[in-house]
Order: structure tokens, then sequence, then C-alpha cells
């Protein structure tokens, strides 16, 4: 994404989130940097401390777990929204749309999803639909990801795991065969409106994750008529409360999470279709930068 900010006529600085501290005004310990498509693709420049609100526009990309750190570093980006700055993704919807839990909203979308911490729904649920998959609501990367089949004797101790014995909430979602075939697929969205193209990723013949980071291989498909339905049910409203850059996981023509931290997929997508997705969200950035009256 730098590379695409750098080239248009925008100057890219790179700040950690251990870098935004408050004070009044509240700033950030930053750097210039020059960026390109290359290897090495950002140098970083000296090191300022500079007003967050002073910033045109503030990209964050920060990886789960959304944790307590998570939601604080959202509080001082918001004060930086309110000083000025246009911040992607907004912070308050960053700490509102929780990846898995916010499918809830779009049940139409959806499979058949249960959220709760209580071991003895989670059975009933698994015994209902007969084969389910099972996960924390932090997590990302396909981690701690369990797919349970009913009468499995391991169901007790996943459950006892993701809910650390009834204590912590966890998600269960129907299984869909259909991933072992056509696959995770990513659909981005920017500004609400779907890339053209989306990335499905098919899991091993040894592994039930259609995760990049757990061995999956990503296959470049083009959308079809139920992807364009389901980004047409989510993106305004995502849209609408300042999330321009979302990630839709599609099973089966089903949503199963709805990420808003730090999508994935785009390098993978331009590369086999030729897309310049990063340089669509600029464009979407300029735009709304404009509409607020321009840059500082």
């Amino acid at each position: 994404m730098p590379p695409s900010a750098a080239a248009g006529s925008s100057t890219t600085w790179s700040c950690p989130v251990s870098g935004c501290a408050t004070a009044s005004p509240w700033v950030a310990r930053t750097r210039s940097g020059s960026a390109s498509h290359d290897t090495d693709w950002f140098t970083r420049g000296a090191a300022a401390v500079t007003r967050l609100g002073d910033f045109d526009a503030i990209l964050m990309r920060k990886d789960p777990p959304f944790d307590t750190e998570y939601i604080y570093s959202t509080y001082i980006l918001e004060r930086a929204e309110l000083q000025g700055a246009l911040v992607v993704n907004r912070p308050q919807g960053l700490r509102d749309m929780n990846e898995k839990v916010y499918t809830a909203w779009f049940p139409q979308c959806c499979a058949p999803t249960l959220i709760t911490r209580d071991m003895a729904d989670m059975h009933a649920f698994l015994k209902e639909h007969g084969r389910a998959v099972c996960k924390p609501l932090y997590g990302m990367g396909g981690r701690s990801i369990f797919v349970v089949d009913a009468g499995d004797k391991n169901a007790n101790v996943i459950f006892e795991t993701l809910t650390e014995y009834g204590t912590r909430y966890a998600i269960v979602q129907r299984y869909i065969p259909d991933i072992v075939t056509t696959g995770d697929s990513r659909v981005i969205l920017v500004d609400g409106e779907p890339v053209p193209y989306a990335l499905a990723r098919i899991p091993t013949d040894a592994d039930n994750r259609g995760n990049l980071a757990a061995g999956a291989k990503g296959v470049g498909r083009p959308l079809n008529e139920r992807d364009r339905w389901l980004a047409a049910e989510i993106g305004p409203t995502l849209r609408d409360r300042g999330m321009l850059f979302v990630g839709l996981d599609v099973i089966g023509g089903f949503v199963t999470e709805i990420n808003v931290t730090s999508p994935t997929g785009v390098r993978e997508i331009d590369k086999q279709f030729g897309t310049d997705i990063a340089g669509s969200l600029m464009d979407g950035i300029a735009r709304r930068v404009e509409a607020r009256g321009g840059p500082h």
C-alpha cells in the first residue's frame, strides 16, 4: 500500500502502534519514507514527532489478535480523527465489528452460526448439524480452528479449550463442505464496492483450513453472482460506517468472516489478474479527503 500511495502525489510516513501517544495535541513518533514495488519496498527517513491531526489520512494496518492493546490504539486514532485526519478503517468500526461476530448483523448471508460460551449449547449445535467449525473470536490465519463431527470424543476438550471452561465466548459454524473443492474465498471491498476478482484459498489434502498461513493454495477467480449479492448486502453498511478496506470470507456462498483489521489477498489477486487494488484504495481515500475539504 505505501508504494501505491507514493506512486501518486502523497508523502508516506510510518509509525508502529507503540509510537502513538497521548498528549495535547495527540502525537505519534513517525518516520517519513520512500516506497516502491521493489524488494526493498519501504525506506525509512528521519524520525519526528508529528501531530496526528496534521496527516490527511492514517491507514491502520495491524494484524489481530484484537486485544485490549488494539482497543487502546483505536482510542488514540479516534482522537486523530477528531483532530481532522481521515482514519482508515474508522476506529469506532474497528472496535464495533469483531471479524467473527459481526457476521450476525447479516444473517441472510451466513450459514447457521452459534456464538456462546455455554458448552452444552455447543454440543446441541453440533448434534443438530452433524459437523461444525469451532474457533475463538480473536484469532487470525487459521489459528485454533477445529473441525469436529457429532460423536467425536474430542468435542469436549475442544469446547473446553476454546471457551476456557465456559469463561470465554467462541464461535461454532455449520461445516460447509464446499471448502474442499472451491475453497475459502476472499472477496475484497474497497469503499463498499467489490473488486471484480476473489482469491479462493484451497486447503491441502492434509488440512481443513483455507488460510494461506496454514498452507492453503491461493487461486484467483472472477466474482460470481452470489459474491456480488453478498457484497451488495454488506458493502453499503461498511462504507457508511467508514470501513473503506474490508475482506469478506466466503465458503459455498456463505460469509463466514468480515475482516476489517488487516485484510490480505491483495498481492495475490494483483499478481494473477493485473489489478491494482491498493491503488483503488488510495483513490477512494483521496476522494474522501477531497470531500472533507481537501488536503491540509
